[in-house]
C-alpha cells in the first residue's frame, strides 16, 4: 500500500529533504504525551549501513534505511523505542516488536526488519532492564512485564507516528515468540484495538504450569544425578524417535511431521552393560519416563499432559525467569530456595498473585469482531515452551466462540523445530527475530498476515525453508494450517511443492 505525499515535503529533494526530515525528527523531543518522556530523537542516516548490537549478543544488526529513532520512557520505568522510516518510505503500517524471556531489552531485529518493509516500529523493554535483578519484587514492574508495558508502548507509538507523519497508521501489527508470543496473546485478549494482526509464536498460554514443569524437572535431576540426562542423551532420544516415526508422513527424511502420532519406548535405548554414548542406563530411562509423564502435584493430580515424542528436557537448573517468578513473585524472597517448591501451593499462589502471567483467556470475540487476525506458530520439538499448550489454547477458543475460528485464528506447527527456531526442521518462515530468506507472502508469516488483514486472503500454508550454515537452502516444507499435516506426494523430496496438506485425524482429536 503506497501513501500519498503530504504537506509539500516530498517536493523537496536531496539534502533539503534530509534536512527537513531531520528537523521534523528532532522536533518530536518536544511533543507532550501524558506519562511519556522522549529522551532522544535522532535522525539516522546510514552510510552505507548503521549498526546496532543484537539484543542477545549475536553480533551487529545492519540497517541501511534512513529513519528517525525515538528513545524514551513511560511512567519512569518502561523503556521504549520507536523507529520512523522516511516519510516517502512509510507504508502506513506499524509493527510492534515483542521481547522474549525475562525481557529487559529491545527487539532491534524485528525493528530493522519492519523498517526495511516501510513499517514504523515500536519495542519496549517491558518495564525493567536486564541487570535489574530484583525487578519482580516491584509490583508495578511485574504488572508492566505481564501486559501493561506493551499496551502503553502501542498507545504512545501511535501518537508519535501521527505527530511525525501528520496521519495515523492505517494498520498495526505485532510479532513475538516465547515471552513475545505471550505478549501477543495478552494484546489480543486485553487490548483488542491495539493491533489489527498479531503473530504469536510459542506463547506458553499457561505460563505458571509450564514453569512448574521446568522447575520440577530441574529439581528431579538435581536430586538424582545418576539418572540425569545430558544434551547428548536427549539427542539420542530425539534421533531414536526420528528413526521410529520418520516415515509416518510418507517420506523418510529425518523429520517427524506429527509427534502426537508417534509411539516409541525408552526401553529400546537401554544399555546392554556399561554406559556408552549410544544408550541410556536404567536410572536414565526411569528419569526420562518420569519427565515425559504428565506433571502431577503433591495430591497426585495431573496439571499437564506430559511431553510429546522426541522432546528434550533442559539439563541443569531452571531458567532464571522461573526462579524469579516463584521466588520473588510468590514468596517475595530474592534468595528463595527452590527446594521448598510445591506444585499445588506455588502454582496456585502464582495464579493469584500474578494472574496476568497466564495468557489463556479464550474470550477474544472483541478482537475477532473488529476484524483482527492472529497467526499462531509453534515448533513441534520446542522443549522450552510445550506445543501442546498452544494447541489446547486454539481448542479453548473454538469451544468459547462456538466452533471454527479459522476466519481470524490459524495455527501452524513446525516439524523438527525447537524453541522459536533451530532444530533439524525448516525454521525459516518469517517468524520472530528471523527475517525470511524468501520475501513473499508464501514464505513469510508477516507478509502473509498483512495480506490476510488487508486483502482478506487467509494463509492455508506457509512454506518454511531450511538454510544451512553456508547460507544455502537445504530443503523446504509446507507448514499446514492446523489440524492438517504435510504428506509427501511425489517429486523432489526437498521441495515443499512435493507435499500436500491433508486432514490429520490425530490432530483433529485435539479440537
Amino acid at each position: 500500500m503506497a501513501r500519498a505525499a503530504a504537506g509539500g515535503v516530498f517536493l523537496l529533494c536531496g539534502a533539503a529533504l534530509a534536512e527537513e526530515e531531520g528537523a521534523a525528527c528532532a522536533s518530536l523531543k518536544d511533543i507532550r504525551l501524558a506519562d511519556v518522556e522522549i529522551a532522544v530523537a535522532t535522525a539516522v542516516s546510514p552510510d552505507p549501513v548503521w549498526k546496532i548490537q543484537h539484543p542477545y549478543g549475536r553480533g551487529d544488526i545492519d540497517v541501511d534505511k534512513a529513519f528517525c529513532r525515538i528513545e524514551g520512557s513511560i511512567e519512569g520505568n518502561i523503556g521504549f523505542e520507536v523507529w520512523l522510516p522516511e516519510k516517502s518510505a512509510w507504508t502506513g503500517r506499524m509493527l510492534g516488536a515483542g521481547v522474549g524471556g525475562s525481557a529487559g531489552h529491545f527487539n532491534y531485529v524485528d525493528m530493522a526488519r519492519g523498517l526495511r518493509l516501510g513499517f514504523a516500529g515500536a519495542t519496549t523493554d517491558a518495564g525493567h532492564k536486564m541487570d535489574d535483578k530484583g525487578w519482580m519484587l516491584d509490583a508495578k514492574k511485574a504488572e508492566d512485564f505481564t501486559h501493561r508495558a506493551q499496551h502503553l508502548t502501542a498507545v504512545a507509538a501511535k501518537k508519535i507516528i501521527a505527530a511525525y507523519y501528520g496521519d495515523e497508521a492505517d494498520y498495526s501489527y505485532f510479532i513475538g515468540c516465547s515471552g513475545g508470543g505471550r505478549q501477543a496473546l495478552k494484546e489480543m485478549q486485553l487490548y483488542p484495538s491495539d493491533y489489527d494482526g498479531v503473530i504469536s509464536g510459542a506463547p506458553g498460554p499457561n505460563n505458571p504450569v509450564l514453569s512448574a514443569r521446568h522447575l520440577v524437572t530441574a529439581l528431579r535431576q538435581q536430586a538424582n544425578p545418576e539418572g540425569s540426562l545430558a544434551n547428548e542423551d536427549w539427542q539420542l532420544v530425539e534421533d531414536h524417535v526420528a528413526a521410529v516415526c520418520d516415515a509416518n508422513d510418507g517420506l523418510k527424511d529425518g523429520l517427524v511431521e506429527n509427534p502426537k502420532a508417534c509411539r516409541f519406548d525408552f526401553a529400546d535405548l537401554r544399555c546392554d552393560s556399561d554406559k556408552s554414548d549410544a544408550c541410556l542406563t536404567d536410572a536414565q530411562i526411569e528419569m526420562a519416563e518420569a519427565i515425559y509423564a504428565p506433571l502431577e502435584d503433591e495430591n497426585g493430580k495431573a496439571v499437564d499432559k506430559g511431553l510429546l515424542a522426541g522432546l528434550r528436557a533442559r539439563p541443569g537448573p531452571a531458567p532464571s525467569l522461573i526462579l524469579e517468578m516463584f521466588g520473588q513473585g510468590v514468596h517475595n524472597d530474592p534468595d528463595w530456595d527452590p527446594q521448598g517448591f510445591r506444585v499445588s501451593e506455588d502454582v496456585t499462589a502464582l495464579h493469584k498473585l500474578m494472574p496476568d502471567m497466564r495468557a489463556d483467556n479464550p474470550d477474544v470475540a472483541a478482537f475477532r469482531d473488529r476484524g483482527g487476525k492472529i497467526i499462531l506458530y509453534h515448533g513441534w520439538w520446542d522443549s522450552s515452551v510445550l506445543a501442546q499448550q498452544t494447541i489446547d489454547y486454539l481448542a479453548s477458543v473454538r469451544a468459547k466462540l462456538g466452533g471454527d475460528v479459522s476466519g481470524f485464528m490459524r495455527l501452524f506447527m513446525a516439524p523438527g523445530v525447537y524453541h522459536c527456531s533451530g532444530g533439524p526442521g525448516a525454521d525459516d518462515f518469517g517468524g520472530f527475530m528471523k527475517p525470511p530468506a524468501v520475501e513473499d507472502a508464501e514464505h513469510d508469516m508477516l507478509r502473509a498476515l498483512v495480506k490476510w488483514v488487508e486483502e482478506g486472503d487467509a494463509p492455508e500454508r506457509i512454506v518454511a525453508t531450511k538454510i544451512g550454515d553456508d547460507g544455502e537452502t537445504r530443503f523446504s516444507r509446507p507448514l499446514c494450517a492446523f489440524p492438517q499435516s504435510a504428506r509427501y506426494r511425489e517429486g523432489d523430496p526437498d521441495d515443499a511443492a512435493s507435499f500436500d496438506c491433508v486432514a490429520d485425524p490425530v490432530l483433529e482429536r485435539d479440537l
